[in-house]
């Protein structure tokens, strides 16, 4: 249930970042993304939490992305990875070009 609702969310033409509202990486990659214009529709950040699944989610992260923290953050069908690394991308110039690369930038 957990692997089918990831793989059914991530998608190639968007971003979905998997969060916990309290996690302070959470915050900072979602203000890292809020200085991007967004199409509608490009941009989803799921809050797991309250999942009941939750930790078959995180266990499902560890598999596909080689760990199982929060923020997993995907641009199109790659995760990026956490909160630093998104931040890191947007620093260097790399993160837009690869949300341009998907399209989800107005």
């Amino acid at each position: 249930m957990a692997q089918q609702f990831v793989e059914t969310t991530v998608k190639g033409d968007k971003v979905v970042m998997f969060m916990k509202p309290t996690c302070s990486y959470c915050i900072m990659a979602k203000d890292v993304l809020s200085k991007y214009k967004f199409k509608p529709g490009h941009l989803e950040c799921i809050d797991i939490s309250k999942r009941s699944d939750m930790a078959k989610m995180q266990d499902y992260f560890l598999e596909i992305t080689g760990a199982r923290t929060v923020p997993r953050v995907f641009i199109g069908d790659d995760c990026v990875g956490g909160g630093s690394d998104l931040a890191e991308l947007d620093q260097s110039g790399k993160l837009q070009g690869m949300l341009q690369t998907i399209g989800a930038l107005q």
